[in-house]
């Protein structure tokens, strides 16, 4: 059972700009019923949040103020205590979250965060993840784009496999149709610091890799997703690696072995950019396998992101294919915002929100989106997140 505690949710990093978009969205949709609070290291920032998100939504917006730098213990475990789940925007968290993650899971204290980050999040899950068992501490990273869209939409998708076959897909490709609005600048510094950890110590090259590297280490011999091909699934339509799959094909592979195999143990799984067909299909592919979208000057810096028309004009639109025994079915997940601030901003609240309210009976430990909150979670996307999943013809 959750912890009983004062507060519900904790937003902590609430003074950045992803976190004032969390608090704009949950102080318009749970003014009632929901005990917050905000955090950061700096009082001055979060009481002008709080007064800009009063003037964004027409309402008073006064909750209260927790000081805590990222590396203070005492200040931190002091918030830890106080609520039932930690909701962070802070990082990159390989610099700025391991104290947190650690205090919550001791504490038994439920925690969501944003995390691409797989180096990180495979210390995280050898360090802790025995400790949140026994604490109760139910900590999910990656609840953003990267990876509910595409760690539910494999769900859902096998949920209909099993359903319609008897069995789960042994086969699924995760195909980008559609992103109308850049990743975030806190993505972007994430990948600056996994880059800069790898130059320190080689080794997490090895984890970077490996599809399994949450997930236990090893299985089964993968796609390749790391070069531009013509997909027969797709009516020989040009696709290119999507900068996101190296974090979201270990999520998915790693909801598979928490939820004992479900997806099978010879499931095999990939993410591609769908680029067009013929000649300007194939130069299009060739130009996203030669060019990291992350690395460009129009990526915003931390703390920095999108005007709110440009947010609302955003939009993704995700493809899943499962294939079994020449059997095919097709589903989409799909976002009616921006993927790094609009729907990330949604799609954490929601996540939060169903921890404390909708999982009573989850054990603790480390888990992704699906293995914790599946069921349940994307119910509350659909209702309240502007997300569609859909079986497709």
């Amino acid at each position: 059972m959750p912890k009983s505690a004062e507060l519900d949710i904790i937003i902590y990093g609430a003074s950045g700009f992803t976190g004032a978009l969390v608090c704009e969205y949950l102080a318009t949709h749970y003014r009632k019923g929901v005990k917050g609070a905000v955090a950061g290291r700096n009082g001055e920032k979060l009481k002008r949040m709080m007064a800009e998100v009063a003037t964004t939504i027409g309402m008073p917006f006064e909750v209260p103020t927790i000081i805590a730098e990222a590396h203070d213990e005492a200040a931190l475990r002091a918030m830890v205590k106080s609520t039932k789940c930690v909701l962070t925007t802070t990082g990159p968290y390989q610099l700025y979250g391991s104290t947190l993650v650690r205090l919550c899971a001791e504490e038994g204290t439920d925690y969501v965060d944003l995390s691409g980050e797989p180096g990180w999040m495979s210390e995280t899950i050898a360090a802790h993840h025995t400790t949140a068992e026994k604490s109760g501490a139910r900590i999910v990273h990656s609840c953003g784009f990267d990876s509910i869209p595409f760690d539910l939409g494999v769900l859902f998708l096998q949920e209909a496999a099993i359903a319609a076959w008897g069995k789960p897909a042994s086969r699924v490709r995760g195909r980008v149709r559609g992103m109308n609005g850049g990743f975030s600048g806190g993505t972007a510094a994430s990948l600056t610091a996994t880059v800069a950890a790898v130059g320190k110590d080689p080794s997490l090259a090895a984890v970077l890799t490996n599809p399994f590297a949450l997930a236990g280490g090893s299985g089964v011999p993968q796609p390749d997703d790391t070069v531009p091909y013509e997909d027969a699934q797709l009516n020989n339509a040009w696709v290119a690696p999507f900068i996101m799959a190296p974090i979201n094909t270990k999520n998915v592979h790693r909801t598979n072995a928490l939820l004992a195999h479900r997806y099978g143990k010879d499931f095999c799984y990939d993410e591609m950019m769908v680029c067009g067909t013929g000649d300007e299909g194939k130069a299009m592919a060739d130009f996203l396998g030669q060019n990291n979208p992350l690395a460009g000057d129009d990526v915003p810096a931390p703390g920095e992101g999108p005007s709110r028309p440009e947010r609302e004009a955003g939009n993704y639109d995700v493809l899943f294919i499962a294939e079994q025994d020449g059997q095919v079915l097709r589903a989409s997940v799909a976002g009616d915002m921006d993927p790094g601030y609009g729907s990330t901003s949604k799609m954490i609240s929601e996540s939060a929100l169903c921890l404390v309210r909708d999982c009573p009976h989850l054990k603790g430990g480390i888990y992704t989106p699906a293995a914790a909150m599946g069921a349940a979670l994307t119910p509350r996307l659909i209702a309240n997140a502007g997300l569609t999943f859909k079986l497709e013809d």
